[in-house]
C-alpha cells in the first residue's frame, strides 16, 4: 500500500512539473492605445511570460524595437520571440519579463522627433506608451528592472533612448544598429526637406542630439556607468562601420560595454541568434548582478 502510495504522489508531482515546464508566454500583436502627442491610435505588440496569469507577482521590462520596414509585428513574426524568450526562461538562461515591441512605422517611420518638432514620437514614447503600458500591465518602474534593445533603426533608437535617458535603463542592447550619418555633411545632404525649416545651428544641434557618436564622445563622466552595454553586429553587415566606430568610441571614454561581432550579416537569421544573449544580458540586471 506505501509502495502504491509512493507512486501516485510521484506521478502527480512528475505531471504537476512536466505542466509547468510546458507553460508558454502569451504574445498579443495588435494592442492599440490613443496618443494625443502623434494625433491618433498607436499599435504595440507584448509578450507576458509564462506565470504571468497564474501569479500575482510584477516584472521587469524590455522595450524591444523593430527595425526599418517592420511594425510592432516583426519581432512576433520574423523574430520568433515567443518561442525564444520561452526556451531562455525555461532553460533558467532569462528571468521572466514582459516584452513591449511598439510600431515606429506608421505616420513617419522612426523612433525620433523630427528637426522641427511636428511629429514626436520619442515625447510619445516617454510620455505616453511607457506609462501606459507600465500601469496596465503588472511591471517594475524602477531603472534597475527596465532594459531597451532593437535592431537596425530599432538599434538605433536603442542607443539614443538610453543615451539620452540614462536615468530610465539598466541595460541597452543596440543589434546591428543604424547610429546616425558618420558626418554632419551627410546628415544635410540626406535630410535636405526635413531642414529647410531650421537654421544650420539648429540641424547641427540636432544632428549631435540624434548621432551616437556624438552622444558618446560628449557623455558626461557620471553616466559612463549609468547603463550597461551590449552590441552585436555581424562581420557582413553593412552597419559595420558605425557600430564598430562607437565601441572604439566607448572603449576611448572608458565607458564599459560588451561588444560583440558574429558570423552573419543584416538578417532575422542574425538577430533570432543574437535575442539569447540580449535576454541573459539584461536578466543578470533585473538579478542584480
Amino acid at each position: 500500500m506505501r509502495l502504491i502510495y509512493a507512486t501516485c504522489i510521484l506521478t502527480v508531482f512528475i505531471i504537476s512539473s512536466s505542466s509547468v515546464l510546458a507553460q508558454s508566454g502569451k504574445v498579443y500583436d495588435n494592442l492599440t492605445l490613443s496618443s494625443e502627442i502623434l494625433g491618433g491610435e498607436r499599435k504595440y505588440a507584448i509578450y507576458l511570460p509564462p506565470d504571468y496569469e497564474s501569479s500575482e507577482r510584477s516584472y521587469p521590462v524590455l522595450y524591444l524595437l523593430h527595425g526599418a520596414g517592420d511594425d510592432q509585428t516583426g519581432w512576433v513574426q520574423f523574430g520568433e520571440v515567443l518561442r525564444i524568450t520561452d526556451d531562455a526562461i525555461r532553460d533558467g538562461q532569462a528571468t521572466p519579463m514582459i516584452i513591449v515591441m511598439p510600431d515606429a512605422n506608421t505616420g513617419q517611420r522612426g523612433y525620433f522627433n523630427d528637426p522641427v518638432g511636428e511629429w514626436r514620437y520619442e515625447d510619445f514614447f516617454f510620455e505616453e506608451l511607457m506609462p501606459h503600458v507600465e500601469s496596465t500591465y503588472r511591471i517594475k518602474s524602477k531603472k534597475r528592472y527596465r532594459a531597451v534593445a532593437g535592431l537596425s533603426m530599432g538599434g538605433g533608437g536603442s542607443f539614443m533612448y538610453a543615451l539620452h535617458r540614462p536615468e530610465l535603463f539598466s541595460s541597452a542592447c543596440p543589434l546591428s544598429a543604424y547610429v546616425g550619418e558618420l558626418s554632419f555633411d551627410q546628415f544635410k545632404e540626406r535630410r535636405t526637406e526635413q531642414l529647410s525649416d531650421i537654421s544650420e545651428a539648429q540641424a547641427q544641434s540636432y544632428y549631435e542630439q540624434h548621432n551616437a557618436l556624438s552622444l558618446i564622445e560628449n557623455m558626461p563622466e557620471d553616466q559612463k556607468k549609468a547603463v550597461r552595454w551590449y552590441i552585436d553586429c555581424g562581420d557582413d553587415d553593412f552597419l559595420y562601420e558605425g557600430n564598430s566606430l562607437a565601441h572604439i568610441a566607448m572603449k576611448k571614454n572608458e565607458i564599459p560595454h560588451e561588444y560583440r561581432v558574429r558570423e552573419g550579416r543584416h538578417s532575422w537569421t542574425y538577430w533570432r541568434e543574437s535575442l539569447p544573449a540580449v535576454l541573459h544580458f539584461v536578466s543578470q540586471a533585473f538579478h542584480q548582478y
